[in-house]
Order: structure tokens, then sequence, then C-alpha cells
């Protein structure tokens, strides 16, 4: 930063003391101010906070400068600011539209950038140096603004430009490039031809300056033009304030205008400069892309795996990829010339009329073959190819292709195909039904088994929501399940549905399907139709429960409905009837008319009961010849009495054994109970009635009724 400081503070003194001495030797203003511009290749290179250090290395620059020609201290310090800020100004526009500036950044932007700010803040700088010299605007001020603005316009164009330019070129590239003897040859024919030019008083001859200067930019780019501008516009000024040159043709010509003439002519000489540079510049910045970008793409396609090919249109090869011997183990030369006999005969068809129809319609295509690797086996190859114009410009067009090994690829997915069709092959025939349903419940696989049950197709299902498959009603029934398996559930549950005019039972097991984070993305249904095992559990709950010989309920169904039945009754304080009866020398009728006719009695026995006993009632066969009767419809002791007295009476029967009539004749004991009691108690009281009956000589019954109810009169009624 030292150094920095102390050259930029020699450098602005320097160009301020050269154009302040020069303009009062000639009696004139400045015809060229170069100091401001100068400033820009240091202010851009770093932050703007950094930069005011080299701020006030070029003010006292300035100010040492004007102070040594006998300035007074105000107006050093009023044009000082002037200058510091129309240098800001261009810094700023400059850095908002460019933060970082390398060798990379188009300079015709830049440029453009620049020159407009250098305009507008010249202008306005120009306009607060000048109000120093005046104290109320006049035409003289004017005057003064636009010999001021010239200047430092001119100045800022040729200062600016060279300062950042050198700027830029030190970060990242020498300014030289090891031509500096041409170099140093060539301004010394421009300085010749523009000295000799100024020194011909007789005649305008201004133009013969302009071939040495564009030889100088055409073989030297940014090095000759800062050199050639700056050689042109110090012989300029400096002839114009010796008045030499043919400045002094013009008829009645004062110092001012001499010196807007020698600006007028610098500025034309910028015009032109400054335009080809940038041009020039760009275009070796653009070749020198484009070179890398070859380097790149041979580089990248020389050591790529894939094999790339640039196809005339007549087949022959311009490149082949050296990659061509380790993919399919032939040389390039090999690869030079059409080779359709290496592609499977399976797949030449086809891959012609790709071909075809590329040349044809254009664009870029993507296509699998087998290529015959030099071994002797096939590859399967995968190839992009692309219709780009020649390079040569004859208005051809040529193929850019691009393939790569993709064997083990098409190994997966062939056994992936037959993994899948295996696996379709197993799900259309299992047993059940295998659906996927997704998040918005729609079904996205169904096998064929659905076809069986409900006898629609899957693929007429496939894409409608459950609601739509299974209809509104079976839809609210499922919907809870649906929602517990989007939930992350596994849910499993059992529902009835009516298929071709059947009612049939199914099981179906919801199971999420989930992505590799864990979120659900679906469902998979199993549903079995379990509608044989339903019948079979009916079945063998009905023989559990079922006596096989009478069709009544036996011990056990009995033994279940009493307890709820008591229960019930005793809640709503009512009475309940129990029967016991059996069969009046049961043992003589299996002795005589054997155990068939024995059988025969009892069905006959039961076949009566049910059609006698009223519904809501309990009716079993308890073992052998013993049967029971359970009800609490009967509100009173009359009720009970005619009950049980109409029972007895219709259990006297005959029943035909072939050519016997055996006639059966039944005992009972029953109990009329009004209170809490168990099955148990109530049984021996039926029990004991029972006992009665026979002792009586059997054929008859007996009644015992009890009340236990708090309260209330206890004992027999």
């Amino acid at each position: 930063m030292a150094w920095q400081f102390a050259g930029l503070f020699a450098l602005s003194g320097a160009l301020a003391l050269y154009s302040t001495a020069l303009a009062r030797l000639t009696h004139s203003p400045p015809s060229l101010w170069l100091a401001n511009g100068a400033l820009l290749g240091w202010l851009i290179r770093r932050p703007l906070a950094q930069t005011w250090p080299l701020f006030i290395a070029g003010f006292l620059g300035y100010a040492a400068a004007k102070g040594l020609l006998g300035d007074p201290l105000p107006t050093i310090v009023g044009r000082g600011l002037g200058n510091a800020m129309e240098t800001l100004m261009v810094t700023l526009a400059i850095r908002r539209q460019f933060p970082v500036i390398h060798a990379e950044t188009s300079f015709p932007k830049l440029a453009r950038t620049a020159l407009a700010a250098a305009v507008v803040a010249c202008a306005l700088a120009s306009l607060a140096v000048t109000l120093v010299w005046h104290l109320r605007p006049e035409l003289s001020l004017w005057i003064d603004w636009s010999m001021v603005f010239r200047a430092h316009l001119l100045g800022m164009i040729i200062a600016g430009c060279a300062s950042i330019v050198v700027a830029i070129k030190q970060d990242s590239e020498p300014l030289f490039h090891g031509k500096r003897a041409s170099l140093l040859w060539h301004l010394l024919l421009l300085t010749a031809v523009c000295a000799a030019v100024f020194m011909v008083r007789r005649y305008p001859l201004l133009f013969l300056v302009y071939p040495p200067l564009l030889l100088l930019i055409f073989r030297h780019r940014f090095a000759g033009m800062i050199f050639g501008i700056a050689i042109v516009a110090l012989i300029t000024t400096g002839s114009a304030a010796l008045d030499l040159g043919p400045f002094d043709l013009v008829h009645g010509v004062t110092p001012i205008l001499k010196v807007t003439m020698a600006q007028v002519f610098i500025a034309g000489y910028c015009l032109v400069a400054l335009p080809v540079a940038l041009a020039l510049v760009e275009q070796d910045r653009l070749q020198v892309r484009l070179r890398e970008s070859e380097l790149r793409y041979r580089m990248l396609a020389d050591n790529s795996g894939d094999l790339v090919m640039r196809i005339r249109p007549n087949g022959d090869r311009r490149y082949v990829s050296p990659s061509v011997k380790e993919l399919l183990g032939w040389e390039v030369e090999d690869f030079m010339t059409p080779r359709p006999d290496l592609i499977h005969p399976d797949d030449r068809e086809r891959i012609a009329e790709v071909v075809t129809a590329l040349r044809r319609v254009g664009g870029a295509t993507t296509a699998t073959y087998r290529l015959q690797h030099r071994a002797g086996h096939y590859l399967w190859i995968e190839a992009f190819a692309r219709i780009v114009d020649s390079p040569d410009g004859d208005g051809s067009t040529e193929i850019i292709y691009t393939g790569r090994d993709v064997t083990q690829r098409v190994q997966i997915q062939q056994a992936l195909i037959e993994s899948q069709a295996q696996l379709k092959t197993i799900t259309d025939n299992v047993p059940a039904v295998i659906a996927r349903v997704d998040m918005s419940e729609r079904y996205t696989y169904i096998n064929r088994f659905v076809e069986q049950i409900s006898g629609e197709l899957p693929s007429t299902m496939l894409g409608k929501t459950v609601k739509e498959v299974r209809g509104a009603a079976l839809y609210e029934q499922l919907k809870e399940y649906l929602d517990r398996a989007y939930a992350g559930e596994s849910v499993w549950f059992e529902y009835e549905a009516t298929y071709r005019g059947k009612l049939l039972h199914f099981q179906t097991h919801y199971v999420p399907d989930t992505d590799a984070k864990g979120k659900v993305r679906g469902l998979y249904a199993l549903t079995t139709e379990i509608t044989h095992i339903k019948n079979v559990e009916r079945e063998l709950l009905r023989l559990a429960h079922q006596d096989a010989l009478t069709g009544l309920a036996n011990r056990r169904y009995f033994n279940e409905q009493a307890q709820p039945l008591l229960r019930n009754a005793c809640q709503n304080r009512a009475p309940v009837l129990l029967v016991l009866l059996d069969v009046d020398n049961f043992k003589s009728i299996n002795d005589t008319h054997g155990h068939a006719a024995g059988d025969l009695v009892l069905a006959e026995v039961g076949r009566c009961l049910q059609e006698i006993v009223l519904k809501g009632a309990v009716v079993a066969r308890i073992g052998g010849d013993e049967f029971v009767v359970l009800c609490d419809h009967l509100h009173d002791h009359a009720a009970a009495e005619a009950f049980v007295h109409e029972l007895w009476k219709a259990l006297h029967m005959a029943v035909m054994m072939g050519r016997h009539c055996i006639d059966v004749h039944m005992s009972m004991g029953a109990v009329f109970f009004h209170g809490p009691a168990s099955q148990d108690v109530l049984m021996k009281l039926a029990d004991e009635a029972l006992y009665l009956a026979k002792e009586a000589g059997r054929n008859t019954y007996r009644l015992v009724a009890k009340q236990l109810f708090v309260g209330e009169k206890h004992g027999n009624l």
C-alpha cells in the first residue's frame, strides 16, 4: 500500500503538472486532463472501502503540482474535490456493473459502462470545476465548461482505459507477449509519422497517422492502443501548444481554437482505435476459448470410455475416439469406414431406419442395439446421435455419435423383466386378490384372480378409485382401514360383499407401501375369499351347540344361554320357568324295541318340543332321555301351570316303529321362580319336582313356585 500510495502520488502530480504547465505555457486551457483517469486502474482492483488512501494519494499529488505552480489553496481544494468526485463516480458505476473484474470480463460491455459513466461524471465534475472560476452563470462559463469537459473526457478515456487494461493484465496475464522489440519498432514508426505530419505546416496530412496506429493495434492489441494513443495525444497537444502542425492553416485560428481542434483530432483517433482494439481482443479471447474447448473436447473424447465418432454423410468417419479399442477391441483404423456387418443381424434393419429418419428429420435420437466385439461376442450399445452442420462450410451435415456399453444394464433389465413376468404369473395364479392403491385411492395394479371373484377384468379397474370399483356402500366400510394404512399401520379385517348374486366373506390385509425414507406412497391389499371357512366355522359352531339326534341345543349351549336369560330376568324383576323332562321307562323301550326305536322316540320328542315352545325360550337335550325348557315370558303362576300342562299333554304320543306302536309318556318337574337365583339352584328345584312326579307314579308333572325378592313373601305360592 505504501508503494502504491507513493506511486499514485507521483503519477497524479506529474500528469497534473504536465497538463497545467503546458496550458499556462501557451496561455490556453488544458487540452487533455489525464490525472483523473490514471486512478481508475488502482481503484477497481480492491474493495471500495479500502481505496480511500488511493484517493488521498491522488488528491495530494494534484495539490502538490498545483501548489508548485502557485495556485491559491481554495482553488486547489475546490478543483481537487471536483476531480475526486469525477473519479469516484466512474469507479462506482464500473463496480456496480462489474463487482469483480478479471481477464474473462467482457471488454466491450466494460467499455460501454465506463464510457457512459465518464460522460456523466466528466460533465458534472467539469461544471463544478468551472464554477470555481465563475461566480455567476454567463456565456464564458459555458465556453470554459465545454473546454474543460472535452479535456477531462478525453483524458478519462485515454488514461482510464490504459490504467484499467494494465490493472487487469497485471492480475491475469502479461501486457506484452514476447514482442517488445516489434512493439518498439512500431512505436518508433508511429512517432516518426506523427512527428512528420505535424512538422509539415503547409499540408493537412493528419490522416497519415491512422495506418501506423492501426498497424500497432492489430499487432499488439491493448498495448499498441495504449502507447499509440498516448503518443498521438502527447504529440498533438505539444504541437498545438507550440504552434506546430497544420492547425495554423485555419484562417484566424486562436489558441483556444487550436486546443479544440487538437481535442477533436485526438477524440477521432480514440473513436477509431478503441472499438478496433476491443473487437480484436474479444476475437482473440473467443479464439482462445474455441481452442481450449476443442482441446477439452479432444481430451475428453480421447480419454472417455464412450465411443465418440464424427460421421460424414456417406458414412465415413472424420473422427473415431481411441476408446473403440477398449470398448470393442477394434483399432481406430478399422472403424474409419462404415461397418454395418458388426451390427447384430436382428438389429440392422431397425438401426438403418433410425439413421435414415435422423438424416431426413434432423435433431437427435437415441437407440440401443448390439455391436460385435472383435473377440466375436456382442455388446449392447446405447447410442446418442445428433445431426449438426459440417464445419467445412459446404452445406453438408455430420452425425455426432456417442455410444456406451450398457450390456450389464440390459442384462439386468432383461432379468428384471423375466422376474416381473414370473412374479406376474405367480400373482395371477394366487387364490387371492392382490392389488396396489396409490395415495389418491386409485388402483395401479390388480392381479387376474379378481376376475374369478367379481367377473371384471383387471384392466377395467386400473386408474379407478376404490369407491368407483367397490361401490359407495362398501367403500364406507373400507374407508376406516384405508386411512389407517395410509397412516402407516398394517391392518387386518374381514367384511362381507355380494358378487354375482352371492354373499361372500373376505379377509383383507392392508400393508403400507413406503419409500426409502419411510414415507407412505400407497398401500398393498391382499384379499382372500373365506366364505367356505366361515361356513365351516358356522357348522362347527352348530355342532358344538346342537344335539345331533334331536336338533335341539345341547347341554353346553343351554348353559351359555341360561346365564344371560336369568340375569336379564333378575334385572327386570321377572319370573322364570324351568322344566325338566324325561321319557318314562325309556330303558325298557331300548331293551324291547332296540336303540333305533329309542333314538326315534327322542327325535320325536325333540320335534314336538320345537313346535310347542314359544320363541325366546331355551330348549335343550341335556343327556340321555332328559330335556330342559327355560323361558321368561310367563308372568304369573296360572300361566306357568297352563304352559306346563299343555306341554305335558302334547308330549303324549304314539311313535310307529315298523309294525309296532310305541306309546310315549313323560314325567316333568318344573319350578316357577321369582327372584335372584343361579342356574344350579333352579336345576336342583326342578329335579326335586321331577322326583315328586316319578314318586307319584310317573306320566305326570309337578310345579313348584318360589319368590325370593327382599320385602316380598317367601315360600310356596
